[in-house]
């Protein structure tokens, strides 16, 4: 991750800058600091001063004169992807900021077929996976969350993130344009999410994500642009259960709204070195847009909804017995297949990840 020198707070995640290329009006064997001048005044030149943006935009200014463009967004939404770059090539911003943290960046550089395919395919790889970042409760909790996105993916045949996607490959025509990940690390959200809930309704949850089965069409996509359609369907599931909106939704658009407040910093001009107003623009689902406006101007403690809660003895001796149960149908195969068959059973990468996903944490 680069290290951005207008930024000391590291909870806003960075991106390598997306590659810039140079324009073909810009003269070939220039110096650094001539270039660098002749494409701040280009990128100046394409800055409209007063653009006309799509609704979805909402225009937030911070104190020091810099002004952020929010993009509400559907998440699977086609006309989501052409509000993001009308925007961004509209307003030519220093920044992009986008709600996703470090642990979902890979869909900004996996092309859409494979992407496609990985949304739909929930296999053991990634439940390991999930555990092993999440720790059990809280990886299950989310594969079951996947699960209702790999639902949405199937029913309209689109892989999810394309606004991401677009305003990564828009960053990158954008001289000077840093690229900032937003969004609270995912496997904070999922124990602060799970500590909330009580046995009984994280039973509950888990029953209603795995009967998910509702047809969904693209013209309920577009329908959804007032509350982003994941997080509609999810808040139409977890209603009920107000400490779950609470770390989902609300405690996201606190996060999300200081990333986007360290982004509104006043940025460097390269030709003298003085401080001017940055322009910054974000792309969030739209149903963190009203919670993003409220917390604008408000002190956010930002400590609090990072703390995670350690594991409870009901986790722990789940865990144990979770993994009991494993062993034990482990060793009972190895008992029904033969010495040495066992053994190579018990090599496999695959139930040793497994074993090790598994295993208890030492004491």
């Amino acid at each position: 991750m680069e290290q951005d020198n207008n930024s000391e707070d590291e909870s806003v995640g960075r991106l390598q800058e997306p590659a810039e290329e140079v324009p073909p009006c810009i003269p070939p064997g220039l110096a650094d600091g001539e270039t660098a001048e002749m494409l701040w005044q280009l990128r100046s030149q394409r800055r409209q001063s007063s653009p006309e943006l799509p609704e979805t935009v909402t225009r937030l200014t911070a104190p020091d004169g810099s002004v952020l463009y929010l993009v509400g967004t559907a998440h699977f939404s086609e006309s989501s992807k052409k509000d993001v770059a009308t925007t961004i090539r509209a307003v030519q911003p220093d920044v992009v900021v986008v709600e996703l943290c470090q642990y979902r960046v890979s869909m900004l550089r996996m092309d859409e077929s494979t992407l496609l395919r990985e949304a739909k395919d929930i296999n053991l790889e990634k439940v390991q996976q999930a555990i092993k970042q999440n720790g059990l409760m809280s990886g299950l909790m989310q594969i079951l969350l996947l699960k209702v996105s790999a639902h949405i993916t199937e029913q309209l045949g689109m892989a999810p993130g394309g606004e991401f996607r677009e305003a990564f490959k828009e960053a990158g025509q954008v001289p000077f344009c840093k690229f900032h990940l937003g969004d609270r690390p995912i496997p904070v959200t999922f124990k602060r999410a799970i500590a909330a809930l009580s046995l009984w309704q994280k039973a509950r949850l888990a029953w209603g994500l795995c009967f998910l089965s509702d047809p969904i069409s693209k013209e309920d996509v577009e329908k959804c642009k007032q509350k982003d359609l994941l997080e509609q369907t999810m808040s139409e599931m977890i209603g009920e259960f107000p400490a779950l909106h609470q770390t989902i939704v609300a405690e996201r658009d606190i996060y999300l709204t200081h990333s986007l407040r360290q982004a509104t910093r006043c940025v460097e001009a390269p030709h003298d070195a003085q401080k001017v107003p940055a322009t910054v623009v974000g792309v969030v689902g739209m149903g963190h847009v009203p919670g993003i406006e409220r917390n604008w101007e408000k002190q956010l403690d930002i400590d609090e909804i990072m703390r995670v809660a350690p594991p409870s003895r009901f986790g722990q001796v789940f865990r144990t017995i979770l993994s009991g149960v494993v062993m034990g149908m482990l060793g009972y195969a190895c008992y029904r297949a033969g010495g040495s068959l066992g053994r190579s059973l018990l090599s496999l990468p695959g139930v040793q990840s497994l074993m090790d996903t598994l295993r208890p944490p030492p004491a």
